[in-house]
C-alpha cells in the first residue's frame, strides 16, 4: 500500500466515509488530533482515503478537510507522549483563532513542555497524558460523561456516538487502545469465564441471531451496563442479555465477557 502523504484534524468532528460522497455511510469520525495517512484519492482529488494511526481504520474524508503535515511531524506524533481531553468541550487558541474541541482530542502539549512543535496552540480545560492508564473509577467517571449523547452510526463524540466509538473512547482516554468495531474490540483483553466472575469496568459483548458480535458495552456494576443504545444509558445486565430498564424488554442477547484493566 502506498502512502501518498500523511495528516492530522485540525477541525473539531470530521465525518470519515465509506464512498467519497457527502451522501456516503458515516463509518468513523476524527476528533482534533488524530492523525493519519493518505493511501488514496479519487481522480478529481476532491476525497482522500485515509487510514488513521490510533486503530487503522480506513475511509474517505473530504479533501477540503485535510490538514498536510510533513512525514517528519508524523513520525513525531507518533512517538510523543500528548494529553488527551478530559472535559466534554474544551478551548484553544488555534493560530490565533480560538476554536471549541470535544472530549477525546489530542493536544500536542508534552508532560515536559519540551517539544518541537510545526503549530501554535493555547488550550484551556482539563487533560491527561495519553498513555497514563486508569483505574476502574476514572472509567466510571469518564463514560458517565457520556450519559444521554445520542446515538449516531459512526459517531465518536458527546454529540454523537456508537456503541463502539463510545466504548473505544472511553478506553482511550483511560490510556487503553481498542479497536474501533465491537467485533474487533472483542479481540482485546482476556475472556471472563462466566458472568458471576464479572468486575465492573468488563466489556461485555452481544451478539445477533447468526452468531456475530453486534453490540459492547461497559459494565458498571456486575448487573449494570453502560452503552449506546438509542442514547447512551445505563440498563440491567445479566446472563441473558440487556434488560431495558424502561420497557422491561431484553434488547441485546449476551454473547461474553472480557477484561480489559488490570486486575
Amino acid at each position: 500500500m502506498e502512502i501518498l502523504e500523511y495528516g492530522v484534524c485540525r477541525l473539531s468532528l470530521v465525518p470519515v466515509r465509506a464512498e467519497t460522497s457527502d451522501k456516503g455511510e458515516q463509518v468513523t469520525q476524527l476528533l482534533f488530533g488524530d492523525h493519519y495517512e493518505v493511501i488514496d484519492e479519487d481522480k478529481d482529488r476532491k476525497w482522500v482515503r485515509i487510514k488513521t494511526n490510533f486503530d487503522q481504520y480506513e475511509g474517505w474524508i473530504d479533501a477540503k478537510q485535510h490538514h498536510f503535515i510533513s512525514k517528519e511531524y508524523f513520525e513525531y506524533l507518533n512517538h510523543a507522549e500528548f494529553k488527551i481531553t478530559t472535559d466534554i468541550t474544551s478551548s484553544i487558541l488555534y493560530n490565533k483563532s480560538r476554536q471549541i474541541i470535544l472530549m477525546g482530542s489530542m493536544i500536542p502539549i508534552s508532560s515536559s513542555e519540551l517539544f518541537k512543535m510545526e503549530e501554535q496552540f493555547a488550550f484551556i480545560g482539563e487533560a491527561k497524558n495519553l498513555g497514563q492508564k486508569r483505574e476502574f473509577e476514572f472509567v466510571r467517571t469518564t463514560a458517565i460523561k457520556y450519559l444521554n449523547s445520542p446515538y449516531l452510526w459512526g459517531g465518536k463524540s458527546t454529540f454523537g456516538v456508537d456503541c463502539s466509538g463510545f466504548t473505544q473512547m472511553v478506553f482511550k482516554i483511560c490510556g487503553y487502545r481498542l479497536l474501533r468495531d465491537s467485533g474487533q474490540q472483542a479481540t482485546h483483553g482476556r475472556v471472563v469465564s462466566a458472568v458471576h466472575e464479572a468486575k465492573p469496568g468488563d466489556l461485555a459483548f452481544f451478539q445477533n441471531v447468526d452468531g456475530k458480535i453486534n453490540h459492547v458495552g461497559i459494565l458498571l456494576e456486575k448487573d449494570k451496563i453502560i452503552h449506546a443504545s438509542g442514547h447512551v444509558r445505563v440498563d440491567t445486565f445479566n446472563e441473558k442479555g440487556i434488560l431495558n430498564q424502561e420497557t422491561k424488554g431484553y434488547t441485546h442477547h449476551f454473547s461474553h465477557l472480557r477484561r480489559v484493566l488490570a486486575d
